[in-house]
């Protein structure tokens, strides 16, 4: 069973920036692919940007150029690093790694961008 947990959110003025990190429990596989998602209060769960194990990524438009993913397969950690954070930014910030048709999810961590 793997288990992901998120970390590195918080309270933030508009502007600013934060780096979230996944790590995972186990080891995170070069086939992994691992995404960061979000969700706003009233908001359906939406993709922020996804990373796949031979390190293509992907950016929802509302994101790029601001946010950038990683992945540390040897710290078996995924990064969202966010810059310029807006105030419409805030959410609960997930991660799920896909693994062979498998899909787990993160507990989330909140992110909250003060104007």
């Amino acid at each position: 069973q793997v288990q992901l947990v998120e970390s590195g959110g918080g309270l933030v003025q508009a502007g600013g920036s934060l780096r979230l990190s996944c790590g995972s429990s186990g080891t995170l596989f070069r086939f992994d692919a691992v995404g960061w998602y979000r969700q706003a209060p009233g908001k359906q769960r939406e993709l922020v940007a996804r990373i796949s194990g031979g390190g293509t990524t992907i950016y929802a438009d509302f994101v790029k150029g601001r946010f950038t993913i990683s992945r540390d397969n040897a710290k078996n950690t995924v990064y969202l690093q966010m810059t310029s954070l807006k105030p419409e930014d805030t959410a609960v910030y997930y991660c799920k790694l896909d693994r062979l048709g498998n899909a787990y999810w993160g507990q989330g961590t909140q992110v909250t961008v003060s104007s």
